[in-house]
């Protein structure tokens, strides 16, 4: 009998065998202003490069495993110029990524006005399986949702392999 079940992200991440790629769309996500690690930023901490262990856990260390299983993953994200708060203090950690072994790159959203983009973020795994991310209007998680329809995973591959072509790589990105 099969499961009605959903596979979790992390059971889609382990499962996956080529490529997991994640387009951002949103500039700010529902974050907790007084506690946690955005408001930490906001009161001035910063990642240092030398401490890896105090780096964002157990993300970076799913990253690295999946990674070092040949796993391809990028990341694309559009994001409007100015910046919000929200986009700098990702862009201000974004290296942890990167040492994890993810791909990074940046499109400011004035570039993005004629690509056919999907209605929600999404990661897509091996090209097939779309994980969207839900969001209510206040940028709060609102479910993952898992499809294995065709079209959608075409239109989410060929959205973020355009977006990726016309983006700049992190290191490349000057945040404005």
């Amino acid at each position: 009998m099969k499961s009605s079940v959903p596979p979790t992200f992390r059971e889609l991440l382990f499962g996956c065998q080529h490529s997991a790629v994640h387009l951002e769309m949103w500039d700010s996500y529902a974050v907790d202003y007084e506690q946690g690690p955005f408001a930490e930023w906001r009161r001035g901490l910063r990642h240092d490069p030398a401490d890896r262990a105090s780096w964002w856990r157990p993300w970076l260390d799913l990253v690295q495993d999946t990674v070092a299983r040949g796993v391809v993953m990028r990341r694309a994200r559009i994001v409007s110029e100015p910046v919000s708060e929200y986009t700098r203090f990702l862009y201000d950690g974004t290296f942890t990524n990167i040492a994890a072994g993810e791909q990074v790159r940046w499109l400011p959203r004035r570039h993005a006005s004629d690509i056919a983009l999907p209605g929600n973020d999404f990661w897509l795994f091996d090209g097939r399986i779309v994980c969207w991310n839900h969001f209510t209007g206040e940028g709060a998680s609102a479910g993952p949702e898992v499809v294995t329809d065709p079209a959608a995973a075409k239109l989410c591959s060929d959205a973020f392999e355009t977006v990726w072509s016309l983006a700049a790589p992190h290191d490349q990105y000057k945040i404005r």
